[in-house]
């Protein structure tokens, strides 16, 4: 599978760098790093961007207006944005295409392809849960970053694992992060 997997400037970087953790040796990752989530990986996480980039199989600046995962004949699969900010969930749900995260996202829903959006904000206001209304209404998943404690987890690793592994479920693809709810 090709996922283009964006992270933007939403505090929660560590939900887009575990998922490239899990699907980068199995799956082609084309990678977007948004200019303020580079700043918020170094003051969230202990990760350097050349660790995130070693792991795609393409990495792309936001700048990249022209980049093939922004055409419609793209033979990327699916794209997930995580976590994804308010001002990139605004832009795709009022067709603003300022860069190249939203121009892909709104490619994927042009296209009939997977688009999960993981927005990272609380509480929410009515124009954002209008915005998240939109893009549900254009085909997207809004996937908010809830974890579950059905599971009980014993650190911030297995919340962070629950919401990477509901986003692979989203995608398709099989997990091991978090124990499933038995009845």
């Amino acid at each position: 599978m090709k996922i283009t997997l964006a992270i933007t400037g939403a505090s929660g970087v560590i939900y887009g760098i575990r998922l490239l953790e899990e699907i980068n040796e199995k799956h082609d990752v084309y990678l977007i790093i948004s200019s303020n989530a580079k700043k918020i990986m170094e003051h969230e996480t202990s990760y350097t961007l050349e660790e995130m980039e070693s792991m795609a199989y393409r990495v792309y600046e936001e700048d990249e207006i022209d980049a093939s995962i922004a055409s419609g004949s793209s033979d990327c699969n699916a794209m997930v944005i995580a976590p994804c900010s308010l001002k990139t969930l605004s832009a795709i749900a009022n067709g603003f295409a300022f860069n190249l995260i939203s121009r892909t996202a709104m490619c994927c829903l042009k296209e009939g392809k997977k688009l999960i959006v993981v927005p990272r904000e609380t509480p929410l206001d009515s124009i954002t849960l209008e915005n998240m209304l939109k893009l549900h209404a254009a085909g997207a998943t809004i996937l908010p970053a809830m974890p579950a404690f059905y599971h009980m987890p014993d650190k911030i690793d297995d919340l962070v694992n629950y919401i990477v592994g509901k986003i692979m479920e989203q995608l398709g693809l099989k997990h091991n992060l978090y124990r499933k709810w038995k009845s």
